[in-house]
């Protein structure tokens, strides 16, 4: 074997394959380490990608290039678009997928990437050399060496999983924790947190009682994350099902908290606020009588079922009886209990904007390591550091995202720049600029610049192409197309909207909210001589996509304009660059809190300085004044 490498990737979570297929598809020589090559991309909480903001950034990640989209589409069983009441900058996909199929998948996906290799054992330390990472020592004592090294060790870095009183080492369930690396690290000094995460029960369900649950199916349209997939999704979609909770439930979970190791103290990390356990939201919402459940199925050949909003640490029998409560769960069994697992971090503003660490050259962090949750923001960052890797022993220049340019630049902007003190989630109120940061213009947003990088291939940009010029093409239809009201008025009663008094543009009518443009299309087409056409060109695109995206750009024309000339107002700080040598203790015209969290974080920009907490807006004049600006 050759030990040698341009990238090493430790862990093959989903930060992990995403950095590992990206590095070697833009032509590193690279190996993923990871201590199970049967778990890969394994959905260790509930088996669901997407959802609010989470959906946008899957979509952002296949925009790129990345594999989570394609992977998602293989192994969905339901498709949902969440939002949809609501605008279109809230509009988010989420899918229930079978969880064995899609660690299958990914598996398929990596074992057939050229210049891809993979280890299947525990990393232990980093080979480190001049302030530069040089490869990597396994348990076992084989040294592999490389230009670049990206963690990506998830929940498994000093793992301690806790039910009850009792607990055990351990990333995840069944699984052996990772230890060394992070002794070693903050040994080198690097800061060292731990934080919180937990998931609930899996329950047989064949003792589920769903006929007394509110079933919750999927959309009957068609829909996929990926630009590249079969855009009819799936038709055989599973079921989800709602329950709640009761007082009886909160009466049994209120027995047992004092054998919480959560309440008792045993826990130190912080958790996720905006995904607490059970016992916590009965303490927290104590005013409440009930909270909702979901019941989410595992998987197609699998009666195993995960039950969403029911995380706990609590011992095994008060998570039995009070689950034997809950409506439709009064004769569960249970495949394993929930837990609580504590793990080691690293504060993200010891990072680069592009991932890479600022204390040791070639060293990159992805996913939970930075201080996130879940498996979308996890990808995204193993996306952006893989990228940037190669970008890196390439010798040229690094890929960063604004955040008026995508949702993963807004999480990787955060991260860096304020840090965490727990579990970051995506949301779109992170976002300021999210009308122009859909989940429909994601490609026209970001397949170019994968393009442009070497990771978004010929295919993909070929169908951004015809998408862009079907909806030039659709819109430009609309603008010369006239409707008379004799023609038009019937249609227009039946919407409930405004009738027309004299002759008037088609898009006029279409930027109408009543008005539903694909239902529009097809009035028009029966009152024309001629309708519109698609060009499909080489490859068939998706009418119902670029009927969505014609019909969100004239309908919020104005919104869209007016976000993007305060973005470019914005954007001109981000381009004013601050050295990498800069001694913010010589400034002693900034205040003494502004100074000490410039010198801490190093922000690589002004835009970037100036979303520092504790560094007012009078710093960042003294500080432009001292750049010459």
């Amino acid at each position: 074997m050759d030990f040698s490498y341009d990238i090493i990737v430790v862990g093959g979570g989903h930060a992990g394959c995403e950095a590992a297929h990206a590095a070697a598809k833009m032509g590193a020589r690279t190996l993923l380490i990871t201590m199970d090559m049967t778990k890969l991309a394994q959905m260790s909480c509930n088996p669901a990608m997407g959802g609010i903001a989470k959906g946008q950034i899957i979509r952002e990640i296949d925009a790129l290039g990345g594999m989570s989209g394609i992977v998602t589409d293989r192994s969905m069983i339901q498709f949902r678009m969440l939002n949809r009441s609501k605008g279109p900058a809230m509009w988010s996909p989420r899918a229930q997928c079978d969880r064995q199929r899609f660690s299958i998948e990914w598996r398929k996906v990596l074992e057939s990437t050229e210049r891809l290799f993979i280890w299947q054992e525990q990393a232990k330390s980093l080979i480190i050399g001049e302030k530069t990472v040089k490869g990597v020592e396994t348990a076992f004592g084989t040294r592999f060496y490389s230009r670049a090294v990206i963690l990506t060790n998830g929940t498994f870095l000093n793992g301690l999983m806790h039910v009850g009183f009792k607990n055990i080492k351990g990333g995840r369930s069944g699984e052996q924790a990772s230890v060394g690396l992070s002794d070693q690290l903050r040994e080198l000094g690097f800061i060292v947190e731990r934080l919180k995460t937990g998931t609930s029960a899996r329950i047989d369900g064949r003792t589920i009682d769903f006929s007394v649950m509110t079933e919750q199916k999927g959309d009957e349209e068609g829909r996929t994350f990926s630009y590249l997939s079969d855009k009819s999704g799936i038709t055989d979609q599973m079921s989800c099902f709602i329950t709640h909770t009761n007082e009886e439930v909160h009466e049994e979970l209120r027995k047992g908290l004092e054998y919480s190791p959560l309440f008792k103290g045993m826990i130190k990390g912080r958790g996720p606020r905006y995904c607490p356990s059970i016992e916590d939201k009965i303490v927290t919402f104590k005013e409440r009588d009930a909270h909702q459940l979901f019941i989410e199925p595992e998987g197609r050949e699998t009666i195993e079922y995960y039950i969403n909003g029911f995380s706990s640490s609590l011992p095994l029998e008060v998570q039995l009886r009070a689950l034997r409560k809950v409506r439709g769960l009064e004769n569960a069994e249970i495949f394993r209990p929930g837990y609580a697992i504590e793990y080691d971090f690293f504060q993200p503003t010891q990072l680069r904007s592009t991932l890479e660490t600022k204390m040791i050259g070639g060293l990159y962090f992805a996913g939970q390591i930075n201080g996130t949750t879940g498996y979308e923001e996890a990808a995204a960052q193993g996306l952006m550091a893989g990228i940037n890797a190669v970008l890196k022993i390439r010798g040229e220049k690094e890929f960063v995202m604004g955040r008026d340019e995508s949702y993963i630049g807004v999480l990787i902007d955060d991260l860096v720049t304020k840090g965490v003190d727990e579990p970051y989630r995506m949301f779109t109120a992170r976002a300021e600029y999210r009308v122009l940061l859909r989940q429909d213009n994601a490609d026209e947003r970001l397949t170019k610049k994968g393009f442009e990088i070497g990771l978004a291939d010929k295919e993909r940009l070929a169908i951004l192409k015809r998408k862009e010029q079907n909806i030039e093409n659709l819109i430009h239809y609309l603008k010369e197309t006239s409707v008379t009201p004799e023609s038009i008025n019937g249609f227009l009663d039946a919407v409930e909207t405004n009738r027309i008094g004299q002759r008037v543009k088609a898009i006029t009518i279409a930027a109408r909210p009543q008005v539903n443009l694909s239902e529009f299309l097809e009035e028009l087409n029966k009152i024309s001589e001629s309708g519109f056409n698609f060009d499909d060109g080489e490859f068939p695109v998706n009418r119902n996509e670029i009927i969505e995206s014609a019909e969100i750009r004239v309908k919020y024309e104005g919104y869209i304009q007016r976000e993007k000339v305060v973005a470019e107002k914005i954007k001109r700080l981000e381009k004013v660059r601050i050295p990498d040598d800069i001694d913010y203790s010589e400034l002693l015209s900034i205040s003494t809190e502004g100074r000490q969290k410039l010198g801490r974080i190093r922000p690589d920009n002004i835009g970037q300085a100036g979303r520092i907490s504790g560094v007012s807006p009078s710093d960042i004049n003294i500080l432009l004044m001292y750049l010459g600006r």
